[in-house]
């Protein structure tokens, strides 16, 4: 039985499921390991202090002998982020597309990894091979160029991986979604196809990039007194081939500003996916020596992002731009799901400098609507349905989908990051069991040092504040020779609030007279009693909660 389970295909997605971002996902089988994606995740509101997120790999580190390579989709963060990090643990070939291979290049050589890495850089068309397994990457279409999906063939059969996907007739660059190739393998018999699922909840099409540059021209017309500054997504490459050309056709200059979009774009135009012409790009410092109504910038921040250069442009602490009455903001993005908030607070503080801010309708998303998803289904026509990329509810908008075309719940698998899903012989499909997965925090250089009691601590300290209660212990006797005093940080403001630190350090001062007076000894003892005494007086007298912490000095 043990060897008949070892001849199973098991799919395990460690990360991207239930959530947007940290997309991983291994495909095991004997003692082969193939892994989809190395993404990270950006920190929710209450991940105070947390600069990403990137997916538990203990699974894949306990099998490391096995993992053969890391193969990706495309260049977007939530699907190469994590790649610095994981990398240094699990040092495996990388396979990818050229501009993607060109992102994740940059990365390894900002730690040192450049030449310590095999990459192999692969075309539309081509297969690798891996153990039991191949891989064929297959032309599509996203908000980046170079995207492919995988057909991922395997002793059980063939299984589909759609990436982040949507169907462009008229792409900016390049050629359509390779759907001819989609049709021939979905005659041949695909097992499952593991379909993005972000855009599942809306009906009908998402429409072409190109649709984008003519609502560029119509502002561009409409705003040809002002200084134009666009804000979009670093990563959206044929956003800022679009908005370059109608620059040039208006007789503007461009300025790529913030540090992700001139790496971008300097990679892009070094491999060709971006076209320039000559004396269109100058720096920062020479936008003095140019009227405003002939200029252009391209920039970061369409998410509110703070250190990000439009956020700081807003908030008057750019060092070379400041916003100024009369400019015409643009931006060329949809808010991510929590970020909604920082957006609208950079809006109006745009607005209170005197701009004007254009935010809707110069933007398509970059992923499929229903009606593309279910043409995907019709050309591939697989056995199982495996919805991924997107929240629960994503997940569940494209069950809905699957169901309209007669799928049943047999064969509908949606998964949760670390179940097992696990393929027999005969094509059958099950989830067998778990494996532990879960988000490892970054904060600055520490990689996973910041777990959930930390965050907790830092939540309780930003909602409550702390309180310091500061003595000094003779040794021997065990008798206060000096405090208690007592600090607050974040609680109250200490000068308006005299008799409350007064009363509070006379709690402390009578508790610790009654431990002294019982002989205990015990320092994580005393510490617990003061602060409980604290603590209860505290909240009687304000509702509050805030983080006690004793310090005890031996003299």
């Amino acid at each position: 039985m043990k060897g008949q389970r070892k001849s199973h295909l098991k799919i395990i997605p460690l990360g991207g499921l239930e959530q947007i971002g940290m997309n991983m996902t291994a495909f095991e089988y004997r003692d082969t390991i193939i892994v989809v994606d190395c993404g990270l995740a950006f920190p929710e509101d209450d991940m105070l202090g947390i600069d990403m997120c990137i997916p538990d790999i203990s699974y894949l580190v306990e099998n490391k002998e096995r993992v053969k390579g890391f193969f990706i989709t495309h260049g977007h963060e939530d699907h190469i982020g994590a790649i610095p990090y994981v990398i240094k643990e699990i040092n495996v070939p990388i396979y990818a597309t050229r501009l993607t291979m060109g992102l994740i290049d940059h990365k390894l050589s900002e730690i040192g990894y450049l030449n310590r890495t095999h990459r192999k850089t692969v075309k539309y068309g081509q297969t690798i091979n891996a153990g039991p397994f191949r891989v064929e990457f297959i032309k599509t279409n996203h908000s980046i160029q170079d995207s492919a999906a995988l057909a991922i063939y395997t002793p059980v059969g063939v299984i589909m991986h759609t990436g982040d996907f949507k169907v462009d007739y008229t792409p900016v660059f390049g050629d359509a979604i390779d759907l001819q190739r989609f049709a021939e393998i979905g005659k041949k018999g695909v097992l499952g196809l593991m379909c993005d699922s972000t855009n599942a909840e809306r009906q009908g099409f998402t429409e072409s990039e190109s649709t984008v540059g003519v609502k560029f021209n119509d502002i561009f017309a409409e705003n040809k007194d002002s200084r134009i500054i666009i804000a979009t997504f670093a990563s959206n490459v044929d956003r800022v081939q679009q908005i370059i050309n109608t620059a040039y056709k208006y007789g503007r200059k461009v300025v790529v500003e913030g540090r992700s979009m001139v790496t971008i774009i300097s990679i892009a135009q070094k491999l060709g996916y971006i076209s320039i012409p000559d004396n269109t790009l100058i720096s920062t410092d020479q936008l003095k020596n140019y009227p405003d109504n002939r200029t252009v910038l391209i920039t970061t921040g369409s998410q509110g992002e703070s250190m990000a250069a439009l956020s700081r442009m807003a908030n008057g602490t750019h060092k070379k731009v400041a916003i100024k009455p009369g400019d015409t903001i643009i931006f060329s993005s949809h808010p991510i799901p929590g970020n909604e908030k920082d957006v609208s607070n950079i809006i109006n503080e745009l607005y209170r400098k005197g701009a004007n801010v254009i935010f809707q309708d110069v933007h398509v998303s970059g992923h499929a609507c229903q009606e593309e998803i279910k043409l995907i289904y019709s050309l591939v026509k697989p056995k199982y349905s495996i919805p991924v990329h997107g929240e629960y509810k994503h997940l569940k908008a494209q069950e809905r989908i699957a169901r309209s075309l007669g799928y049943d719940t047999e064969h509908i698998k949606i998964l949760a990051s670390g179940d097992i899903l696990e393929f027999d012989e005969k094509g059958r499909a099950n989830v067998t069991g778990h494996v532990r997965t879960g988000t490892v925090f970054v904060d600055g250089l520490g990689v996973g040092d910041v777990g959930s009691i930390v965050l907790r601590d830092r939540q309780h300290l930003a909602q409550d504040g702390i309180i310091i209660i500061v003595m000094a212990i003779e040794k021997s006797s065990g008798e206060i020779v000096s405090g208690p005093d007592i600090v607050s940080r974040g609680f109250v403001y200490v000068k308006e609030s005299e008799d409350l630190m007064e009363q509070s350090r006379a709690i402390v001062a009578n508790r610790l007279q009654e431990i002294s007076d019982s002989r205990v000894r015990d320092w994580s003892k005393i510490k617990t009693e003061v602060k409980i005494a604290l603590s209860d007086f505290i909240w009687k007298e304000t509702q509050r909660n805030p983080m006690i912490l004793p310090v005890i000095q031996e003299v």
